[in-house]
């Protein structure tokens, strides 16, 4: 009975304080909620003032909470929520309160969370923990943000350089191959590659990148003055491969089928075609995914370009000679289990610079990352 009574006791002296804790956090869901519903042309700026306040008023306690609103992925909130979770911090620090650094490790290692919110709380994280970095950035290696996998990639490349300056050439090959797998931005893979190729390694860049190169192509179409961008030529309407169509000035048009051997996937439609100009091409892909998933159809070509996949226009770029750079465009879509078809039309202008004679495309089909997304059948 005494038991009953202390614990009664307990739970009334605890609700005051329950109830205050539990209004502190809707209000500051409120506020929150008000910094994500910012809009363009200074829509909720005024209610944002207010409300940025509050939350730039919250304890270090609540840092992951704010960190949290990140993920509505909105780029005006962020930037209020950014100043606030600053404000936060550096009042903590200022006060000698400290901040929550097992949270913000937590947060930190969480993937799910908005790569701006997981840079933030590293940034804090360091500042008061300084073996942060140290222990940290290994576990990035495969981390879906890009930037943190950038870091980790070279970590472990300063990681083979030693050891190569120590003597120990198979260690630090294997700690180039450790990097190369987990690489994604361009210099990184480039770089990795050709260390490993100095140590006698082969490396497959179509495979790593993802590119698919085994193609089916047919031209030339005409395309004097640029008017056949939006054409529908033959292969638009079927897809017939023992056709054979009128092409530009008498030509004949039917399909052949291309393998590109470059190592970085360019078709050169010159050398597998023959150099037109103020011409059309059309190349047909299969994919085959072993189930439904989502990917990234990515796409480079000096030429106008449009891109198809399983029938769905997914890009229409009416741009001539505009460069080259790796995943130029960059198209989400949805690959369906089974075979998937890709058609790209490539369009080739009248210009007779030399710079202007290109007439080629690379494409390649990875996740969000740019990680290979590799056919379940060749």
């Amino acid at each position: 009975m005494i038991l009953k009574y202390a614990t009664l006791t307990l739970t009334l002296l605890a609700s005051p304080w329950l109830a205050i804790a539990a209004r502190a956090e809707s209000v500051l869901a409120s506020a929150l909620a008000q910094l994500n519903a910012v809009g363009p042309m200074g829509l909720g700026n005024e209610a944002a003032q207010n409300a940025w306040r509050e939350v730039a008023s919250a304890g270090a306690e609540q840092l992951c909470v704010v960190l949290a609103a990140f993920d509505s992925d909105k780029p005006l909130a962020e930037n209020w929520l950014r100043a606030a979770v600053d404000a936060i911090a550096e009042r903590a620090l200022a006060e000698g309160s400290g901040l929550p650094a097992e949270k913000l490790e937590a947060f930190v290692l969480d993937s799910s969370h908005a790569p701006s919110a997981r840079r933030a709380a590293f940034e804090w994280l360091a500042r008061v923990d300084g073996t942060a970095r140290e222990r940290l950035i290994p576990q990035f290696l495969n981390d879906l943000d890009l930037e943190f996998r950038r870091e980790a990639v070279e970590h472990v490349r300063v990681q083979a350089q030693q050891r190569l300056e120590a003597g120990d050439e198979s260690a630090a090959t294997a700690l180039f191959e450790q990097a190369f797998a987990a690489a994604r931005d361009e210099d990184q893979i480039e770089a990795l590659a050709k260390e490993l190729e100095k140590r006698g390694k082969q490396v497959d860049l179509v495979r790593h990148y993802g590119f698919v190169s085994g193609w089916k192509l047919i031209a030339p179409f005409d395309n004097t003055d640029e008017r056949a961008f939006d054409v529908a030529y033959p292969p638009e309407q079927e897809l017939r491969f023992s056709a054979r169509y009128p092409g530009k000035a008498g030509a004949e048009a039917a399909w052949v089928d291309h393998t590109t051997s470059d190592a970085r996937g360019l078709v050169d439609l010159n050398k597998a075609i023959g150099p037109v100009k103020g011409a059309v091409a059309y190349a047909y892909a299969e994919f085959a995914s072993d189930s439904e998933q989502p990917a990234e159809v990515r796409l480079s070509s000096v030429n106008a370009v449009k891109l198809w996949l399983n029938g769905e226009l997914l890009l229409a770029k009416e741009v001539y000679h505009s460069g080259t750079a790796l995943d130029q465009y960059r198209v989400r879509a949805t690959l369906r289990e089974g075979t998937n078809t890709i058609l790209l039309k490539v369009c080739q202008n009248e210009q007779t610079q030399p710079w202007a004679q290109d007439w080629s495309f690379r494409l390649r089909i990875c996740d969000k990352v740019g990680t290979a997304i590799l056919p379940s059948r060749p």
